[in-house]
């Protein structure tokens, strides 16, 4: 896919890999199970969500490339918003842009739609992060994006193993 989206020329060829956390799985009780019982969606199970988005640049996971970690996700069940800082592999990662648009739709696709989803680049870690917070958080411009096929083939193919890598979810 690298090839697709940069015409084979890597902007950072070799990332540093990180193992995946074996302990922020989250761990499945009988009480989880019960359907009687208001089911809150926290930080954990948004990170679950995002962890095993493919990278558009390599076939690494969001979680494996540490662009994605648990404590940069905020969740707020009772006002209905979601926050998630994400850190680029390299400060003038052109792809910065794709990976958040990438988090975005995954989480529009997976989470009730009564939730407000932020999308930022973390403070300090990006040299444009202020322009692509701007595009990130902008509907129309979220909208604009998702309408153009070739960018839209690019997020479904790293949404495609989302779910399927990684550890599966813990039951007990």
């Amino acid at each position: 896919m690298s090839e697709q989206v940069l015409n084979s020329k890597l902007i950072n060829a070799n990332p540093t890999i990180y193992t995946p956390s074996k302990t922020s799985h989250r761990v499945l009780t009988e009480q989880d199970e019960k359907e009687d019982i208001e089911d809150l969606i926290d930080a954990q199970e948004v990170f679950d969500l995002i962890r095993s988005v493919t990278d558009p640049e390599h076939p690494l996971t969001l979680e494996e490339l540490n662009v994605t970690q648990l404590e940069h996700v905020t969740v707020n069940d009772k006002f209905n918003t979601v926050s998630i800082e994400f850190t680029p592999t390299i400060p003038h990662c052109s792809m910065a842009t794709l990976i958040g648009l990438c988090i975005r739709v995954r989480l529009l696709r997976s989470l009730p739609e009564r939730f407000k989803v932020d999308i930022m680049v973390r403070k300090g870690t990006h040299q444009s992060e202020q322009a692509v917070n701007k595009q990130l958080n902008d509907k129309e411009r979220v909208a604009a994006a998702l309408e153009n096929t070739h960018l839209l083939e690019v997020v479904n193919q790293c949404l495609s193993t989302a779910g399927f890598r990684g550890e599966p979810i813990v039951r007990h």
